[in-house]
C-alpha cells in the first residue's frame, strides 16, 4: 500500500518513517520538498517527498497533517479531485496560537474541522484520527503492561476500517466514536491532552478507556 501525507512537520514525519519501516511506501506532500531532503534520506528507499499533489495523487491512503488553519488550503492546493474514493485520515484540530498557550480551541458542534473536510471531499471518506496524542506516543501507544487508546470517528465503515489496521501497526487499543458529527469531540479531547501538557510541560501521556 501506497501512503501520501499531506505535512512534513514532526507529526508527518514521525508516521512517515514508522510507516516505512513497517513495509508502506510513503511521500510527504510540502510546498518546499527540499526540506524533506535530510527525513527521506534517512527514513530509507520506500520514502518520497513532493507537492501535496504529488503526495495525494501517490497515495492510495491520504493523511491530513497540517496546522489546522492551513488544512483546507492544503487540500485546494492538493486538488480535490486526487481524493476521490480514498480514505481520507485527518490529523488535525482547530487551534488558535495567536494569544499564546494553551492555543484556544476554534470548532464549535456540526462544524469540527473533521466535519469541514468532508465537506469539503465529499468524495472521499473521512476518518478522525491521532488527533489527540503527540509524535512521541503515536507509534509507541505501550505504557508499561497498559495499552493506550486510539479513538476514530468517521462516516464510513470500510474506511474506518482501513483507518483502524493502520493504527493497529502499531499496537493501540482503537475504539470507534460513530461518524464524522463526532470528529468535535474528538478535536475538544485533543484539547484536554493539549492543556494537560501545557501545565505540567508533560508530553508522553495518552489515554487509556475502560469498560465493563
Amino acid at each position: 500500500m501506497r501512503i501520501g501525507i499531506l505535512g512534513s512537520g514532526g507529526v508527518a514525519q514521525t508516521l512517515g518513517s514508522s510507516y516505512v519501516a513497517s513495509g508502506y511506501e510513503v511521500k510527504l506532500g510540502t510546498r518546499d520538498k527540499t526540506k524533506l531532503a535530510d527525513w527521506v534520506a534517512a527514513a530509507g528507499a520506500h520514502a518520497s517527498a513532493g507537492s501535496f499533489a504529488d503526495a495525494a495523487s501517490f497515495g492510495h491512503v491520504v493523511f491530513i497533517i497540517v496546522h489546522g488553519e492551513a488544512a483546507l488550503e492544503a487540500i485546494e492546493l492538493a486538488g480535490i479531485e486526487r481524493f476521490k474514493g480514498k480514505t481520507v485520515i485527518d490529523v488535525t484540530n482547530p487551534l488558535d496560537s495567536s494569544g499564546g498557550v494553551p492555543p484556544k480551541f476554534t470548532a464549535t458542534v456540526g462544524n469540527s474541522l473533521g466535519e469541514q473536510i468532508q465537506r469539503a471531499l465529499p468524495e472521499a471518506n473521512v476518518v478522525k484520527a491521532f488527533n489527540s496524542i503527540g509524535a512521541s506516543v503515536m507509534v509507541d501507544p505501550k505504557f508499561g503492561d497498559d495499552t493506550a487508546t486510539l479513538f476514530i470517528a468517521g462516516d464510513s465503515d470500510d474506511a474506518k476500517a482501513e483507518a483502524t489496521k493502520l493504527i493497529q501497526e502499531f499496537g493501540w487499543d482503537v475504539e470507534d466514536l460513530g461518524g464524522i458529527d463526532q470528529a468535535f469531540f474528538l478535536e475538544a479531547f485533543a484539547s484536554l491532552w493539549i492543556n494537560y501538557g501545557f501545565k505540567y510541560n508533560q508530553w508522553a501521556h495518552a489515554f487509556k478507556f475502560l469498560k465493563r
